[in-house]
């Protein structure tokens, strides 16, 4: 018996006047967007989204990817690159219904850009190192923002206000030290570090949030300085010390409740005895 054709298939026969077997990975998964954007025939949610409305979703699935990499799970990570990817399509749907700009010349921009930035690979430039072509690839984003005339040359510029803080301050400290504004050394941020929490306790004895609030700030941006000196990616670090919690926090929870119990019911001391338990566990595996 024949199986009946899901509404999948019966909408990619439909795609643009295309069979689907004439569709290639990517004029498919375009065609699909089309479709989805349609005001007679698409999805009703698909069709009201904006950049704005779609923008968290964007930076949602880049994280998905983020974390199928620290997991090292391969078939996941094949499935958030095409939800990512998904991402780029929709905005290009978007920009492309307005004539804006298509898909194809965000792949041209891209592919133009990687080759331009690559002199010493594309073109006739000298072999660089690793240090050096960061080094160049900033002094060519500092051109080309010059050439597109953006009047901002600060060594801060085009450092998305987006990106998460932990990184971002990261990222800002690491560009003031390219041009010397540094400590010169590691036990000057301890001592800074110190400074700050001092300022932060003092803080908490006036009782003014907003100035707690700032005063933790301080604390935090000088800990992103910390990490940056120290050579470790503080999102990375405070993601695995997220995960290091969850699991020992499960462990809690799941011998209390072998227990009959459950963790509401348990005290401070019960949990403390179970975290320390978890702990030797992990360094014994």
């Amino acid at each position: 018996m024949t199986q009946p054709v899901p509404f999948y298939d019966q909408a990619l026969e439909q795609l643009d006047g295309a069979p689907k077997r004439d569709l290639t990975g990517m004029q498919r998964l375009l065609a699909i967007m089309s479709r989805l954007r349609d005001k007679q025939s698409g999805c009703p949610w698909d069709v009201q989204q904006t950049y704005a409305t779609i923008a968290p979703y964007t930076i949602e699935e880049a994280y998905e990817v983020a974390d199928a990499i620290d997991r090292g799970d391969l078939d996941d990570l094949k499935d958030e690159l095409g939800d990512l990817m998904f991402q780029v399509v929709f905005h290009s749907q978007m920009a492309s219904e307005t004539g804006d700009f298509s898909f194809e010349d965000v792949i041209d921009a891209i592919s133009d850009k990687m080759i331009r930035r690559h002199p010493h690979v594309f073109g006739d430039a000298d072999e660089r190192d690793a240090e050096e072509q960061t080094k160049a690839w900033e002094a060519q984003k500092a051109a080309e923002r010059a050439a597109k005339g953006d009047i901002d040359t600060s060594v801060l510029a085009d450092l998305p206000v987006a990106l998460p803080a932990l990184k971002r301050a990261g990222k800002l400290t690491k560009r003031a030290a390219r041009v010397g504004f540094d400590w010169p050394d590691v036990d000057q941020v301890f001592d800074k570090l110190d400074e700050e929490l001092a300022e932060l306790k003092d803080a908490m004895k006036s009782g003014d949030q907003s100035h707690i609030t700032e005063e933790m700030g301080d604390l935090l941006f000088v800990l992103a300085n910390l990490a940056r000196k120290l050579s470790v990616e503080p999102e990375q670090a405070l993601r695995d010390a997220n995960a290091k919690f969850e699991r020992r926090f499960r462990y809690i929870e799941q011998n209390i409740e072998k227990k009959a119990a459950s963790i509401q019911e348990a005290n401070l001391d019960q949990m403390e005895e179970l975290w320390l338990e978890a702990k030797a566990v992990e360094r014994q595996a």
